[in-house]
């Protein structure tokens, strides 16, 4: 099988000649050009020859103008709808289009992108949102329509330049935030973005990060693959979630045992991933992402462990 075959195969619910395998790291490259990005992306999935490419997308949403945080009711009205060419966001779209030509009818490609929530934690309200959604929660709530509706139009141009797929990335882990937080806050924003999406691609991805998932909360998102840290104590396995959800599970791999480890460790983490995730409805990958600075025989020797998988069935 092509490595797109076998996308489409495990997809459409069909047995493939092995699962598909890919893993994906942070590089760091959020302050080069998007063609530069595309480069480092294109040589890291051609030097392990992955069956798809998961996009990182280091870039941060825009703060608005004049401001270097919002953590008052004031400032929150500062978010305004943005068009996604007009922020640093382009770079990231600009990599898109390079990688979609480079990688057109010869492999898949998801592009990443954060939850509203996260969104604002990671930069615009960064330690004061808990504190706003308590204090002023309708603002909170108006912040984040705003951004939903910024980060489906970014979505909708990183499809529209190639992408065959989003890679969203939910807070869904107790550790992460609340499960009434994420019913009031996380949820709907997610909802509305997967909604978007729905029809647009054919491999869409919610990765529901952190530990303790609220997976009851989770298993209706409308995507075709789940991708969750599932070998982290605490969190559902493979088998179980794919009783419960109707798609595709992405996991298997421990991305916490890829360094300080040997290559043949490596190899036998793959080895048990396959052995959980069956031969229909997997994908092999990480649980997240796994530290930039993995030992590139290790990461190959997962990779091979996947392909034997093919040659033994």
């Amino acid at each position: 099988m092509t490595k797109i075959e076998r996308l489409d195969a495990v997809l459409q619910g069909r047995e493939p000649d092995r699962p598909p395998v890919s893993l994906w790291c942070h590089f760091g490259v959020q302050h080069m050009s998007g063609a530069d990005y595309a480069k480092i992306a294109l040589d890291y999935f051609h030097r392990y020859d992955f069956d798809f490419l998961k996009l990182m997308n280091d870039q941060y949403y825009p703060m608005p103008p004049g401001l270097e945080e919002i953590r008052t009711e004031k400032e929150l009205g500062a978010l305004t709808r943005l068009d996604p060419f007009r922020t640093d966001w382009k770079e990231q779209l600009r990599a898109v289009k390079i990688i979609a030509k480079e990688l057109k009818k010869k492999a898949y490609f998801v592009d990443t992108v954060f939850d509203p929530w996260q969104t604002l934690a990671r930069s615009i309200c960064g330690e004061s949102l808990p504190v706003l959604a308590k204090k002023t929660p309708r603002q909170i709530q108006r912040a984040l329509n705003i951004v939903t509706d910024n980060l489906i139009s970014y979505c909708m141009a990183s499809l529209q330049s190639g992408a065959n797929g989003i890679f969203l990335s939910v807070s869904a882990g107790k550790d992460q935030v609340d499960r009434r937080t994420f019913l009031d806050y996380i949820k709907p924003s997610v909802m509305k973005i997967l909604m978007a999406v729905r029809s647009r691609a054919p491999m869409n991805v919610a990765h529901i990060h952190g530990k303790k998932i609220y997976a009851s909360d989770v298993v209706d998102f409308p995507v075709p693959v789940l991708s969750w840290e599932d070998r982290i104590p605490g969190n559902p396995s493979l088998e179980e979630m794919k009783s419960r959800f109707p798609g595709v599970v992405m996991g298997g791999i421990d991305h916490n045992q890829v360094i300080n480890r040997t290559r043949a460790f490596a190899k036998e983490n793959a080895r048990e991933g396959l052995r959980r995730g069956g031969k229909s409805r997997f994908i092999l990958a990480g649980g997240c992402s796994i530290p930039s600075w993995a030992e590139p025989a290790a990461l190959s020797a997962m990779v091979e462990a996947a392909r034997a998988a093919g040659q033994t069935a």
